[in-house]
């Protein structure tokens, strides 16, 4: 799944905004109940491990002149919550650009 939350910072602010908030990914994930491990891939690229309701998933943040894009990839057992999912990513993702 992916998420594209447009801005209007440009890519170093946008990037300086992620990496300040970057402790707060976790929070993408609704339930509260998600470890997420991060790790930057390239100056642009945020990759994600995150650990929910007993399954692992990976995920990145990729970061654009116009917009960050936010990708997960569930696994067929939790393609039920999908649609949660991308509304919280859809909400929080801005929260992130704040």
């Amino acid at each position: 799944m992916r998420v594209a939350v447009p801005h209007s910072l440009g890519r170093e602010e946008a990037r300086r905004r992620i990496k300040g908030r970057s402790h707060e990914l976790g929070d993408l994930i609704p339930g509260g109940m998600a470890e997420v491990s991060s790790r930057w891939a390239s100056e642009d690229r945020l990759e994600l491990g995150i650990t929910a309701m007993g399954q692992t998933v990976s995920g990145s943040v990729e970061i654009a002149d116009s917009e960050i894009a936010i990708e997960v990839v569930l696994p067929a057992a939790l393609s039920f919550v999908e649609p949660m999912v991308r509304n919280a990513i859809e909400a929080k993702g801005r929260k992130l650009l704040t």
